[in-house]
Formats: C-alpha cells, structure tokens, sequence
C-alpha cells in the first residue's frame, strides 16, 4: 500500500488560492504545512483542508517577525484517522514548535512530525541546532516520519544532527528555495538554488519517489515521498 506525504512551507505572503488548488490536486494522503496562520480568516486552510476530509494537528506560537507578531505554526493533515497528537515547543525565544500526529493506517500507527526551525539566512545558529537537539529528544525510534521547513543547508550542522539519527529521503538535495525574492529580502534569492525542505524517516520505513513538486504559490516549492505501508 503506497501512502503518499507532502511537505510544504505555504508562506504567510503566499498566493492562498493556488495554494488550495495545488492540495486539492496533489492527492496527497498525509499533508505537513509551515506557516499556517492562526487568526487570518481569509487564508484559514485548516477549514479548507478539512472540507477535503482531512483530519488535523496544529501548533501556532507567537513570533515577531519583520517587526511584527505572527501567530502561526506548523501542522499536520492526514486522510486517515489521527489516534493521537501532541505538540511540542522547540524554542521559546523565537516562537518554534512541531506538531505530532499519531496516524492509524491499517494495522500500523505512523507517526508524523511537521516542523519549522528559525531561518538563519543559511548561516549557523546555536539557537536552530538547540531545535534540532529538542526535537530529535521527542522523536520516536521507529514508524516515523519528520518533515518540514528546517531553514538550514544540507551541510549545516542541524540537518547533519537530523542525519545522524535518520534517514534522508532526498539524497540528492535538490533545492527547493527561493521561488520569489521577497522570501527574503535580506538574502535576495534570485534562483531557486538552495534547499531548505526535508522529508526524514526511520530506518524501518520504506519510501520511494521523492519529487519537489511545481508550484509557485509559495516561495518555497512543495516536496513529496511515497512510503509503503
């Protein structure tokens, strides 16, 4: 049985309509998001995906960003039933989390983390390897599965610490930032030649046909994995 997962940061500024297109289109039966907002009507995907028959987990905290303050967070959606969720914080000071869903498909329970770590401008950080280091102390040995925004370059130290406990399902590191150059106007992206998206399993899952997806509703491009229930 093929399940298929997608991970993908929505952005706060991201065209919402071709956002939803996209999800509906992508036939995607687990679904992790960053930067869903929690108190913008107009941009509620909660509501929309859940109309698609999505169940879901959600872990907005509030963040100051840009000069203002931003409650969003990342989230878990999943076709098949959620048995259990839980949400952990992963930095206090900057306002990062992850949100766990405990998946029953068949007679396996997978579990599924979405997360979003502090963007560093693709530098080091001790407060992003601290999340790294919080989130990997929470994570289950086996049936897992992490995805999410993770703002860090395949060689940083973060994504060598997820590396060391994981498997990662893009051996390739193909990039998937910056769609647009407002995804940061410090760092001017003018291509789409850095990857800050990843897809993490345990040893034990079996995944095939990763792909980054085409879409350029957000600055980032969506991702996706089929594992083998």
């Amino acid at each position: 049985m093929q399940i298929k997962i997608l991970s993908w940061n929505i952005w706060i500024e991201g065209k919402f309509n071709q956002v939803k297109d996209f999800l509906k289109t992508c036939n995607a039966d687990i679904i992790g998001l960053q930067e869903v907002q929690a108190d913008i009507p107009e941009r509620n995907i909660i509501d929309y995906l859940e109309s698609l028959g999505y169940q879901h987990v959600f872990a907005p905290i509030k963040k100051t960003w840009g000069g203002k303050i931003w409650n969003d967070g990342p989230a878990v959606f999943s076709k098949y039933k959620i048995i259990n969720a839980e949400t952990y914080i992963l930095s206090e000071v900057d306002g990062r989390a992850a949100a766990r869903a405990d998946i029953q498909i068949k007679n396996k329970v997978l579990h599924v983390f979405s997360t979003h770590l502090i963007h560093t401008h693709q530098q080091e950080s001790e407060e992003q390897n601290e999340q790294v280091k919080n989130l990997i102390k929470v994570l289950p040995q086996d049936n897992l599965v992490v995805i999410g925004d993770f703002n860090a370059a395949p060689d940083s130290t973060a994504i060598k610490s997820m590396q060391n406990v994981l498997i990662d399902t893009d051996p390739l590191s193909l990039p998937t930032w910056s769609v647009y150059p407002e995804g940061c106007l410090r760092c001017n992206p003018q291509t789409i030649d850095i990857r800050l998206d990843y897809i993490f399993t345990s040893k034990d899952v079996k995944t095939n046909s990763f792909k980054v997806e085409d879409s350029k509703s957000s600055d980032h491009l969506p991702i996706s994995i089929n594992i083998e229930i």
